[in-house]
C-alpha cells in the first residue's frame, strides 16, 4: 500500500495535469471570449480563472499561515452568500485577461510546492473540516475541473473524461454527510454502495456490496452532479432507496453553503 506522501504526490501530479489542460482552454483566448459569460451566473471565463487563483491563493495561507487563515474564515461568515462572487470581481476588475493568467499560473505552481513539501500527517484548516495534503489536493483538482466545466460550456468546447475524474468522484462521495450537515438534515446512519462506469469500460466503487441504499450511474454525470454542473434529471445518474434519491438532490463536493445547482436544461 503506496505511503501517505507517495498519495498525495499522485493526487498533485493530477492535479497539475487538470490545471495545465485548463490553461490550454484559455490561454489563447481573445480579450471578448474572456468576457463570454458562463452556466454560473455573473460569470464570465475571466470570473471562473479569478476565483481558481483567489482559492489557490487561500489554500497557501491555509497551509502556511493557518493564523491568517482564521481571519479569511471569519470574512466568509460574515458574508456567506457574496464572498466567493466579490473575491472573481475584484480580481477581474484589477487584472487584464493576460495578467490574471500569469499570477494563477505563479499561484498554482507555488501550491504544488508548498504541498510537496509539507511533512505527511500535516491537517490544513479550510472552510469545511480541516484536511489532509492529499484531501486539499484532491479538492483543489475537484474545483479546477468544475470551474474548467464551466469555461468549456460556455466556450462550446466538449472535454474528453480522464482518469483524473474518480479524485472528484471520491470527494463527493466522502462530502455526502456534509451535503446533509450544511442543509440542517442528518445524514443517515448507513453506508450507500455507488457503482460508477468510465467511458473505458472500467469502474469505480464506494461502500459495501450488500448496501440497501445504492447509487450507479457513467463517472462523468456524477461528477457533474456533485459539482453541481448539471441537474440530475439531466443526468443518467440513478438511486435505489429514499436516502439515496435525497442524496442526489443534495450532493455537493465542495466546502461552504449549499449551492443552489443548476436548473434541469427543460427549465431554461
Amino acid at each position: 500500500m503506496p505511503d501517505a506522501s507517495a498519495v498525495t504526490a499522485a493526487v498533485l501530479d493530477d492535479l497539475r495535469e487538470e490545471s495545465d489542460e485548463l490553461d490550454l482552454l484559455v490561454a489563447g483566448l481573445s480579450a471578448h471570449e474572456w468576457t463570454v459569460e458562463t452556466p454560473a451566473q455573473g460569470w464570465t471565463v475571466a470570473h471562473q480563472i479569478a476565483h481558481l487563483n483567489w482559492t489557490d491563493e487561500v489554500a497557501l495561507v491555509a497551509a502556511t499561515e493557518p493564523d491568517a487563515f482564521a481571519a479569511e474564515v471569519d470574512r466568509a461568515l460574515a458574508a456567506p452568500g457574496t464572498f466567493v462572487d466579490e473575491a472573481a470581481e475584484e480580481a477581474v476588475t484589477a487584472l487584464t485577461p493576460q495578467a490574471l493568467l500569469v499570477e494563477w499560473r505563479a499561484g498554482r505552481a507555488r501550491l504544488q510546492e508548498v504541498l510537496r513539501a509539507a511533512p505527511d500527517g500535516t491537517k490544513l484548516p479550510w472552510y469545511g473540516p480541516p484536511m489532509s495534503l492529499a484531501s486539499m489536493a484532491t479538492a483543489r483538482l475537484m474545483e479546477t475541473w468544475a470551474h474548467g466545466q464551466d469555461v468549456a460550456d460556455a466556450l462550446g468546447v466538449t472535454r474528453k473524461p480522464t482518469a483524473r475524474l474518480r479524485h472528484v468522484a471520491r470527494i463527493g462521495v466522502r462530502a455526502r454527510d456534509y451535503a446533509y450537515f450544511v442543509r440542517g438534515e442528518q445524514p443517515p446512519a448507513e453506508q450507500f454502495r455507488v457503482e460508477l462506469r468510465s467511458e473505458d469500460g472500467g469502474s469505480t466503487v464506494y461502500g459495501p456490496e450488500g448496501a440497501a441504499q445504492r447509487v450507479t450511474g457513467p463517472l462523468l454525470d456524477f461528477c457533474l452532479l456533485v459539482t453541481q454542473r448539471a441537474h440530475r434529471d439531466d443526468l443518467a445518474v440513478e438511486a435505489v432507496g429514499p436516502d439515496a434519491r435525497r442524496w442526489l438532490d443534495i450532493a455537493q463536493a465542495f466546502a461552504g453553503p449549499a449551492g443552489a445547482g443548476r436548473p434541469p436544461k427543460a427549465d431554461r
